[in-house]
């Protein structure tokens, strides 16, 4: 696992933290709930529709307290961090609802506070339990999450790391420019801004030219260089790792070393005050992945995914919570790997897109040498664009999934403009995991079957406000699964 490396006064902070967020349970428990996921795969939907669904009395049947009747109230609180955004869940459910928009991508962090009133199935806990408990989702990027691995590292290795990876054969056509302009500059040079700044740019082009549709490639550190917000510009976010970096002490005053000091300052300006201030807080964690657009871009993309997930979850520190252990570190102690989009799929492939991303994840776990305790893995549709329906082919008849895509979206030769539902075949994923990626270990071209998944991006449903209950009740796909796994336990 990679070590976070923290000072002893980041550990006495992070001490004082959880002591005052422990001492506040005593009066109303509370349960810090961080959601992420790599680029594109629906954070902000998930918790919207997350929250739309509990408090509209959607349909979550296997979600234990709310299927008996335990739960009496749910509603919407202040947040107790005032530093921190709101996350603006009813512009988001507008959005989604009355608009039929995606809403848009998370940039930053943001927090929402939901207090569920409830009944304890056991009646030894309804006695000592107060019957309440605050849910405080911590919405924040992916990208985020992946720059916590930099903090073990030194600028030497994080330039021979990113190096290694620009070497793949999609990463190295896009990485050229940033190569070929850092291989034409003497690192003991005296440093200069223009210099900087360029170098600068030129990396932050291929990290953004990895994330393309096209190529969908995840792990892609430092991660504000894609999301900078109010930091663009500052030195911190103005360097880049240099290539062909020997063992040689770096010149005082020399670009190396400039570039070193920078790296220094994102992890102390950028990376540590995300670590301290929110993510050494959570009890839980999801992580949202889109492994379906992983597999339609191939081999590469897939173990880029695979990388990401090591990475992601070798940040975490999966054990049992203690009252007493977690004054001293808290220890998140369940994690979700969500792989999102399943209704880009018939039901009959939901499960091997489950079992395929257990498959990433158990090679993860592997990788970095810990427990797959407390993680779980699922195949999810946070809101439910499509229905299934099957039509006739000559003698076949085929299963086909019907939504509205989006406008722009195109299969082979046709556009769709966003108004028509149109049925679509979505191809089949592989039925047998393992002989899968023992394929993929060979070098193996990727099956015809992966390689025509049509993965179109849908408008949301229509959602038939009259016809709902206590308001819309937004469709899904195994949300009440996952409320079951991250909550359930803390209802009982």
């Amino acid at each position: 696992m990679t070590p976070i490396h923290t000072s002893l006064g980041d550990n006495a902070r992070l001490t004082l933290d959880n002591i005052t967020d422990r001492a506040s349970d005593l009066v109303q428990p509370t349960l810090r709930l961080g959601v992420t996921g790599l680029s594109r795969a629906g954070k902000t939907v998930f918790i919207a529709s997350l929250v739309h669904n509990l408090l509209h009395n959607g349909r979550l049947p296997f979600f234990e307290a709310m299927r008996s009747g335990r739960i009496s109230d749910i509603r919407l609180e202040q947040q107790p961090d005032d530093q921190v955004p709101r996350f603006d869940y009813e512009t988001h459910i507008d959005r989604l609802v009355d608009e039929r928009i995606w809403p848009d991508s998370t940039r930053a962090v943001s927090e929402l506070r939901l207090t569920l009133h409830y009944q304890s199935a056991s009646r030894w806990n309804r006695m000592f339990s107060r019957g309440s408990i605050s849910i405080d989702i911590v919405d924040y990027p992916g990208e985020w999450l992946l720059d916590l691995p930099l903090l073990g590292q030194d600028f030497r290795s994080f330039s021979r790391e990113t190096e290694a990876r620009a070497a793949g054969p999609t990463r190295a056509a896009l990485a050229k420019d940033w190569m070929e302009l850092a291989g034409s500059l003497d690192y003991d040079a005296p440093a200069d801004e223009k210099t900087l700044k360029a170098l600068h740019e030129s990396f932050s082009a291929y990290l953004t030219a990895c994330r393309a549709d096209e190529h969908s490639l995840s792990t892609l550190p430092p991660g504000r260089f894609l999301m900078p917000g109010d930091l663009e510009g500052s030195p911190a976010l103005t360097f880049a790792p240099l290539p062909g970096l020997g063992d040689e002490k770096f010149k005082r005053g020399s670009l190396a070393a400039q570039m070193e000091r920078r790296f220094e300052a994102y992890k102390s300006v950028v990376v540590k005050p995300f670590f301290r201030n929110h993510f050494a807080r959570l009890d839980r964690q999801v992580v949202l992945v889109d492994t379906l657009q992983a597999l339609s871009r191939g081999p590469e993309a897939i173990a880029d995914l695979e990388r990401a997930l090591s990475e992601v979850l070798s940040c975490f520190r999966p054990g049992r919570n203690s009252w007493l252990s977690s004054l001293a570190r808290r220890r998140i102690d369940r994690v979700l790997i969500a792989a999102t989009k399943a209704d880009h799929l018939h039901h009959e492939s939901h499960d091997r897109l489950e079992k395929l991303t257990r498959r990433l994840v158990n090679d993860a776990i592997k990788t970095i040498g810990i427990s797959g305790a407390g993680i779980d893995v699922m195949a999810i549709a946070s809101v439910r664009a499509t229905r299934e329906a099957t039509v006739e082919s000559g003698s076949q008849v085929l299963p086909v999934i019907v939504g509205t895509p989006i406008k722009g979206e195109k299969i082979g030769t046709e556009t769709f403009d966003g108004i028509r539902k149109t049925a679509i075949f979505p191809g089949d994923l592989p039925a047998n995991p393992e002989a899968f990626f023992r394929m993929l270990k060979r070098g193996g071209d990727v099956p015809e079957s992966l390689a025509d998944i049509n993965a179109v991006r849908f408008r949301p449903p229509e959602i038939d406000i009259e016809a709902s209950e206590g308001g819309p009740s937004i469709p899904h796909i195994r949300l009440d699964r996952a409320l079951q796994f991250l909550i359930g336990d803390r209802l009982a």
